[in-house]
């Protein structure tokens, strides 16, 4: 390979201020920090963006340092598939893989999805998230995004069914879906997953902690169970049956599209309905998931709607209608 066709990385991170503040039941930030790896061949360049979870182990700095690390390997060849065994599955995976993928679009002058031999994405309904709070609050946030068709509900524990009846009355009309963030208990388990149901609620999303929710396979749900911090790529499906009706596939937890795409085909194949989720980042990391979101039943992309700002050439949202990315922001 001659210099002049070698990829060249370079990474950064980047801080998004968030429209007031996003709280869950592990805690509340102001802003989301993503990392950004760029790849560039000659006169063509590609991008992608993660954001580090501290719940995994992750943070800016040491996904900067795993990016950086990846350098010599690009310049000496290494490609998207390759990728897949030089780095474990995460959110630094994520932003180069996709990132490569922008590349292999925009070098073959074709949008991603024709080179993956997909159809091309329609607009689709996201979900847009409540925060955690009182009943109060949260029913006065609720109030404001009630003409949205589907809302994402962060609980947290102790009142959670009064926060749910609450939400609910103040959104008679919206499907409702619910993240519980592993706040829940087996204690409190199907007390609080009967006050959802009692509510219309459609799913609940991980309402344990991930490696302590072997209840499930011993209660009767009575609504579907959505698995998110037990389920990251392909190789943690097989031990989720029985226990969860649907799998949330994050492209920071797989490592990239590439692993995404084929987890949600394997997960589909097992009886698994697919969520398609994301961390709080701008149109840049939900580009790439606009991909999965055709064969969703559900899709919660709604990251770039709770900055305060998001990039230039962002994702299109009207109302809860997301588009598809044009091939100035990705692929």
């Amino acid at each position: 390979m001659t210099s002049s066709l070698s990829r060249k990385l370079a990474v950064s991170i980047e801080r998004w201020p968030i429209a007031g503040a996003f709280t869950i039941s592990r805690g509340a930030k102001t802003e989301a920090v993503t990392v950004v790896a760029t790849v560039s061949q000659g006169d063509q360049t590609g991008h992608g963006e993660c954001v580090p979870y501290p719940r995994y182990g992750e943070t800016p700095k040491a996904t900067l340092e795993a990016l950086k690390a990846m350098q010599e390997p690009l310049a000496n060849g290494m490609d998207r598939i390759a990728l897949q065994t030089a780095m474990p599955a995460g959110a630094a995976r994520n932003a180069l893989d996709c990132a490569l993928m922008d590349l292999e679009a925009k070098t073959s002058g074709m949008r991603v999805w024709t080179l993956l031999g997909r159809q091309p994405p329609r607009p689709c309904t996201t979900a847009f998230t409540i925060s955690l709070g009182t009943p109060e609050a949260m029913a006065a946030a609720t109030s404001k995004a009630a003409h949205r068709p589907l809302l994402k509900i962060k609980l947290g524990g102790d009142g959670d069914d009064e926060r749910i009846v609450a939400v609910r009355e103040a959104a008679p009309e919206s499907e409702l879906i619910v993240d519980a963030n592993e706040a829940w208990t087996p204690d409190d388990l199907e007390y609080n997953l009967a006050a959802c149901a009692n509510a219309g609620v459609t799913l609940v999303e991980q309402p344990l902690p991930a490696g302590r929710d072997e209840v499930l396979t011993r209660i009767k749900r009575p609504i579907a169970v959505c698995a998110d911090e037990s389920v990251h790529d392909r190789a943690s499906l097989e031990g989720l049956r029985g226990r969860y009706d649907a799998v949330n596939i994050k492209l920071d937890k797989t490592g990239g599209l590439t692993e995404a795409l084929a987890m949600a085909h394997a997960a589909q194949a097992l009886g698994f309905e697919i969520m398609i989720g994301c961390m709080v980042a701008t149109s840049l990391a939900m580009a790439p998931a606009m991909l999965l979101a055709q064969q969703a039943r559900f899709v919660d992309l709604d990251g770039p709607l709770l900055l305060a700002r998001d990039r230039d050439s962002g994702l299109r949202y009207d109302g809860s209608l997301v588009y598809p990315p044009e091939a100035a922001l990705w692929g």
